[in-house]
């Protein structure tokens, strides 16, 4: 399997796990079934990765401001548009929607803190009896030369 759709299907999991806690500690929030999960995880994903830097470029002061607390209010605000666009889930309010974002951020922390980028990847060894490549020699005559 190729390592990026590798990346990517994980990714989602840890944002399905993160998106069904929410579901089931905040109150304000509602998740009809597995297959609205799922809806809700392509959108949030789709949301991030093409309309929250729009969303933070256009805010940036704010997010400078208040030290990232803009980050914060973009997650819910994109967590309560992603509830209106899909039947079956649902975010009450503005504090259901904070509460929401923030437990999907420390569950996507805690994803990116035990499966990091450098902790999935597949590499090849290179065979045991390969000898190393050799090193280039420079011609003669054509040894350091200083410029003053």
């Amino acid at each position: 399997m190729n390592n990026s759709l590798f990346n990517l299907v994980l990714r989602w999991a840890f944002l399905a796990m993160g998106v069904a806690l929410a579901a089931k500690i905040v109150p304000g929030i509602h998740c009809a079934d597995g297959a609205t999960l799922l809806v809700v995880v392509v959108l949030l994903s789709l949301f991030n990765a093409f309309l929250k830097p729009l969303l933070v470029l256009f805010t940036l002061p704010l997010v400078i401001l208040s030290a990232g607390f803009g980050l914060w209010l973009i997650n819910a605000f994109l967590l309560w548009a992603t509830s209106r666009m899909v039947e079956g889930f649902y975010v009450e309010g503005l504090w259901a929607a904070l509460l929401g974002s923030m437990i999907i951020s420390l569950t996507n922390m805690a994803f990116s803190t035990l499966v990091g980028p450098n902790k999935v990847k597949v590499r090849r060894a290179p065979p045991p009896s390969a000898p190393p490549p050799p090193r280039p020699t420079p011609p003669p005559g054509k040894g350091d030369v200083i410029d003053v």
